[in-house]
């Protein structure tokens, strides 16, 4: 019997096989995606900031390039027979005329091509074959020429018009006016008005200052001119080699020797102040806005003077600084916009010094045989006379007042009693003495930024501390979020609250606050013993660190009982108001807007920053260093201030330093919580400006450009590098605390 065997075939369905592979290359790829984006992140930030410090350091940059001065053209004097070379001098403010007058001859000549466009013969009006002496008027206006004793002065114009879009300069000669003095002169300084006036202040051969003024006055009804002259002769102790008349005609300064008289009111009659310099004085020159002097003499030295105030409100001139030379200085000129002047030297060198700054911004040898130099009405040129004919010089000289100490050091300014630091930026008189010290601005940040973290950082760092390591956990998930939203509130808000609602209050209230500070604190530990001499198990009905409830209250009680005790205390302790005992007693100022307000609104900005990280800091502390601690004995106070405090110092230190950079950048509280006045002080009751505030409040004003507007970048640079050096200081700091701990 045979059998059977029944084969079936059996189907089994393919299973797919995960390709993990592919999956791999996907995270793979994601991985490296992720890494190239984080990467290129990184290097765009640090590329922006890069690219703003370079930005700031082009801005700033140009103030440190000197002047240039180069010859712009030669001008051959005209060769007329009898006539000698040009020996005064005046320029057009467009560099393209000049005038000059010689002994004899007065011409203007256009530069571009040296032709003569214009010409007076003297001699008749002069009517003297002597010898004849010249010079430019000291505001610019004109030329005259001095023979015996007569003075011909004669206003000089250079006119301009704009035809089919083409200047076009007619130079013209006004009328030569002559003034009789009566004897020989040996020195003269003349000056015209805007009436058609004249001035003169002329030293005699003989001795003694003669001033004559014509004084030009017009009838609006029928407009006819009349003169009027003036006649004045005033002692000297000696013949007079230089003399100089300010525009008011008030103050006359004159030298002989080493010499130097000074009549601060020459119409008063009062004896004159004599000073002596340290050697004989060869040039004489009023600073730009005539209250400073500048003095050259025989050893190439140019000194500036001007009156200080000394006792019982009596004025002494005294010299401030000198700029020295090489050999006797021969003539100077100020600059007409700012506090700038040359000096020419006997051996032709000529020296572009500014005044206020005591920079020497240029030196060089433009010609040989020089007599006299001028600027030009925009101070971007000027000319000389030489033996050489004229030259035209163009001049660069866009930051001169700008040096490492007249922004970082003491400076004498005109007006002062003693060298200060001051930033005054602008002025109401187009001859303001510009001050740009940064010292006041770095102060004033320092001390915003003092008074802020004094506030800040006890309470913040402390507040963290007892959160993290103190506080019910259920209550902290409400405290941390509330603190750190107060994080959101814009600087501005906080700085509108300060400067219009909490300055009058703080103002009036100081006293309840100084009380809430003192009593606040007795409150809460006498809360404290309170709630320890509660029996435990009376205590064990409450979760642990919900006692902050009984703490916050004794903070509200305490601050209502300094309140309402603060009147009594007020007239107790300083029999009167807060302020007038400020003001009265310690003879300190009382701003309302004051450094105590600012402390109070920014150290409410800061806590939040320093707050979030101290507590992140405390919570991060390893758990088995604290376990560790409490098994073998320690109490919790213990365990924190030698165990976790220590651990979270780095986090702490990083926390204070991003709240100090916090600090230092702020500028709507400051700007609107503050006066912005720039001093040096560290009374708590007055104001001060900060770097970054002076920033805000300055650059609308600035012209593009110019120094203020560099000047104000260079402050924003100080505050990079100061921000800067601080948190890499503080990163080093932490590192090092880091590895102690750790190794630790």
């Amino acid at each position: 019997m045979g059998s059977s065997i029944d084969v079936r075939a059996e189907v089994v369905p393919a299973v797919a096989v995960p390709n993990h592979g592919a999956r791999l290359g996907r995270r793979r790829f994601v991985d490296r995606l992720a890494r190239w984006v984080v990467t290129a992140g990184g290097l765009a930030i640090i590329a922006s900031i890069a690219g703003i410090l370079l930005f700031i350091v082009a801005e700033v940059w140009p103030l440190l390039r000197p002047a240039s001065v180069t010859v712009q053209s030669r001008v051959a004097s005209a060769s007329v027979a009898g006539s000698a070379k040009e020996s005064a001098v005046v320029i057009d403010e467009y560099r393209s005329h000049v005038a000059g007058v010689s002994a004899d001859v007065l011409r203007v000549y256009e530069l571009a091509g040296g032709t003569v466009i214009a010409e007076r013969d003297l001699r008749p009006l002069l009517g003297s074959s002597g010898p004849i002496a010249t010079g430019r008027t000291a505001d610019g206006a004109g030329l005259y020429a001095i023979a015996g004793g007569r003075i011909a002065v004669t206003r000089i114009a250079f006119p301009s018009t704009w035809v089919d879009g083409k200047r076009t300069v007619s130079p013209s000669l006004g009328e030569t006016v002559v003034l009789v003095v009566g004897s020989a002169i040996r020195a003269a300084d003349v000056r015209l008005d805007e009436e058609g006036g004249v001035s003169v202040a002329a030293a005699l051969e003989r001795g003694g200052i003669v001033l004559l003024a014509r004084e030009v006055s017009t009838n609006e009804m029928t407009g006819e001119t009349k003169a009027t002259d003036t006649r004045r002769v005033i002692a000297t102790p000696a013949a007079v080699d230089h003399v100089l008349l300010d525009a008011p005609k008030k103050t006359l300064v004159a030298s002989f020797g080493a010499a130097i008289l000074w009549w601060a009111d020459a119409s008063s009659g009062a004896e004159p102040e004599r000073v002596q310099a340290p050697a004989k004085v060869t040039a004489l020159a009023f600073l730009l806005g005539e209250r400073s002097l500048l003095v050259g003499d025989e050893r190439g030295t140019v000194s500036l003077w001007f009156p200080v105030r000394q006792e019982e409100n009596r004025f002494e001139l005294t010299r401030i600084r000198e700029f020295p030379g090489v050999s006797e200085v021969t003539a100077m000129s100020s600059s007409p916009r700012d506090k700038s002047f040359l000096a020419v030297e006997k051996q032709g060198r000529v020296v572009l010094h500014h005044a206020t700054s005591e920079r020497t911004l240029w030196t060089g040898h433009p010609g040989s045989g020089l007599a006299s130099i001028a600027w030009s009405p925009k101070a971007d040129g000027a000319v000389l006379a030489s033996s050489e004919g004229m030259l035209s010089l163009a001049i660069r000289n866009p930051h001169p007042d700008v040096s490492v100490k007249a922004l970082f050091g003491k400076v004498w300014y005109e007006g002062y009693d003693q060298p200060e630091y001051v930033w005054q930026s602008t002025g109401g008189t187009d001859d303001f003495e510009t001050k740009f010290s940064l010292v006041p601005l770095l102060f004033g940040t320092v001390k915003g930024t003092f008074y802020s973290l004094l506030l800040a950082i006890p309470l913040a760092v402390f507040g963290a501390m007892y959160t993290s390591q103190f506080m019910h956990p259920r209550l902290r998930s409400y405290v941390k979020p509330a603190v750190e939203l107060m994080a959101a509130l814009p600087s501005v808000v906080l700085g509108f609250l300060a400067g219009l609602w909490l300055a009058p209050r703080l103002e009036e209230g100081f006293p309840a606050l100084l009380l809430s500070v003192l009593l606040v604190p007795v409150f809460v530990v006498a809360s404290g013993f309170l709630w320890t001499s509660v029996p435990r198990q009376q205590r064990k009905r409450f979760p642990v660190g919900t006692e902050v409830i009984v703490f916050a209250a004794a903070i509200i009680i305490g601050a209502w009982f300094s309140i309402q005790i603060a009147p009594s205390f007020e007239l107790l302790v300083f029999r009167g108001t807060f302020r007038t005992w400020v003001t009265n007693v310690l003879g300190l100022g009382f701003d309302q807007r004051n450094a105590l307000v600012v402390g109070l609104a920014m150290g409410f900005a800061v806590i939040p920053i320093i707050f979030a990280i101290s507590e992140d800091a405390f919570t991060n502390v390893p758990a088995n260093l604290t376990s560790a601690s409490l098994a073998l004995g320690a109490n919790r106070w213990q365990t924190v201030s030698r165990v976790v405090l220590p651990a979270a110092s780095p986090g702490i230190f990083s926390a204070i330093m991003v709240g100090f950079g916090r600090a230092v950048g702020e500028t709507m509280i400051v700007l609107m919580a503050t006066g912005n006045t720039p001093i040096m002080q560290w009374n708590p009751f007055n104001g001060f400006r900060t770097l970054s505030a002076n920033i805000a409040v300055e650059i609308p004003e600035a012209p593009y450009g110019g120094t203020l507007y560099r000047t104000l970048f260079l402050a924003a640079l100080l505050l990079f590098a100061m921000t800067f050096s601080v948190n890499t200081i503080a990163e080093l700091v932490r590192q090092r605390l880091r590895q102690k701990y750790s190794e630790a």
